[in-house]
């Protein structure tokens, strides 16, 4: 049984390379279906990779093991032109806050969110941005870190210290270039101007490369917090707020709930008592309930379809840049049949012709694959900085690519070699 001598192999293979040399336009016009492909595919998914870490990020920030319940205005409130100021009564109670706590098992903490201001002015500057009373739990919840000074703490609850802790926009809008830790600034509220110290300044929360969203459709570098039961004593229930030369009187006593769970395997079940204790409570549906993990769950589902989409689509650019190597092949196979049959009738095996059209092939392919990686990983840096879209290349994405074209080169180049390797000697001799 004959075998190949691993010499023969080298030199057919560096016949194959020569070739190519000879004719680089052709090789690289050749190549460029393949380099677009790959460099297509990088992109795309990077792109979509970007846009999903995006969204897992803002989930995360939600807190998985968290259920939030927001105060939800019921339909059938709007306002009519003759209007000058009226009183709205809805959203979460008391009386659900507590059955919350008393009723539902595995709940770790409930934390409450009330907005009882909605402009914040320091010395002559002032922005239409919104103070909440909340508890110390909530900066742990959400995962927020501190960029200076601290959080609220339960000393300043039990006091009811008229303290806040501001966010990175409200900080350098209001402040600019000085140290905020220390100073006053003041909520503006139906009763008046009332003043806070700053204790604390939350770090920039940013998402899509935006800090436009923050958690939920809140923005938190836009927002004061200050002490839940502070705001209680000042407030009380009803807020007021101005707009197209009408107010608002409105009568809530939460603005939203984080209900917190022990165990993220119970986030499901719990959500559903939740849902139930607002149902029995609640006649007009003036509530909502979101669930991160819900969601958490759904955008996993939504990532891998989505990129199982892209992939394939971008997979169609790398089949037909392969189906134009095979095209390029088949030409270059009629080109050189007299030099097929003069290689055969010197003592060329059918596998030594096979082996060197389909190293030219495979040389072409995996060539303009590096091209290609090469080609995307930039392209997806400058979408990155000149679109202001948020790109993230995965090693992965990479791999598959490069390892897409080599197999892209094998599968298209196989046919062409073969069809070199099948002809007859003395026809191929004969052949003008």
């Amino acid at each position: 049984m004959r075998t190949f001598n691993l010499e023969i192999v080298l030199e057919i293979l560096w016949l194959g390379l020569n070739n190519l040399r000879l004719h680089k336009l052709r090789s690289v016009l050749t190549a460029l279906g393949i380099i677009f492909g790959v460099a297509a595919v990088i992109c795309m998914l990077s792109i979509s990779e970007g846009a999903s870490a995006d969204e897992m990020r803002l989930i995360q920030l939600l807190g998985t093991q968290n259920i939030i319940c927001n105060s939800v205005k019921p339909e059938g409130t709007v306002q009519t032109s003759e209007e000058t100021t009226r009183m709205l009564e809805f959203g979460i109670t008391r009386a659900d806050y507590r059955l919350i706590q008393k009723t539902v098992p595995h709940v770790k903490n409930v934390i409450p969110l009330k907005t009882v201001a909605f402009a914040i002015q320091h010395r002559d500057k002032k922005v239409e941005w919104s103070a909440i009373g909340t508890s110390p739990e909530f900066f742990e919840t959400v995962n927020i870190d501190v960029a200076q000074g601290r959080v609220l703490t339960s000393t300043d609850m039990e006091d009811l210290k008229q303290v806040c802790v501001i966010g990175s926009e409200v900080s350098r809008e209001l402040f600019g270039f000085e140290d905020p830790i220390g100073q006053f600034l003041f909520a503006q509220a139906a009763s008046g101007l009332v003043p806070y110290t700053v204790v604390g300044v939350l770090a920039e929360v940013s998402t899509a490369g935006a800090p436009a969203r923050g958690v939920e459709d809140r923005n938190l570098n836009r927002e004061v917090y200050i002490p839940y039961s502070t705001s209680q004593m000042l407030y009380g229930d009803i807020t007021s707020k101005r707009s197209s030369g009408s107010r608002e009187l409105s009568k809530t006593e939460f603005s939203s709930l984080y209900v917190t769970v022990d165990d993220i395997e119970q986030v499901i079940p719990v959500s559903e008592m939740v849902k139930r204790v607002f149902e029995h409570g609640h006649e007009k549906e003036d509530y909502e309930v979101k669930v991160p993990l819900a969601r958490l769950k759904l955008a996993e589902k939504k990532k891998a379809n989505q990129q199982l989409m892209l992939g394939f689509i971008a997979g169609i650019s790398l089949v037909v840049g392969g189906i134009g190597i095979m095209n390029i092949m088949l030409a270059t196979v009629t080109e050189r049949t007299r030099e097929i049959g003069i290689r055969r009738a010197l003592g060329a095996r059918q596998g030594h012709i096979t082996v060197q059209f389909l190293a030219e092939t495979v040389v072409l392919s995996t060539g303009g694959g590096l091209l290609g990686v090469i080609l995307g990983y930039g392209a997806s840096h400058a979408i990155n900085r000149f679109a202001e879209w948020e790109t993230i290349v995965e090693p992965w994405t990479v791999i598959v690519s490069f390892t897409l074209s080599f197999f892209v080169g094998v599968f298209f180049g196989m046919y062409p070699a073969m069809a070199a390797a099948r002809l007859d000697p003395i026809e191929a001799l004969r052949h003008e």
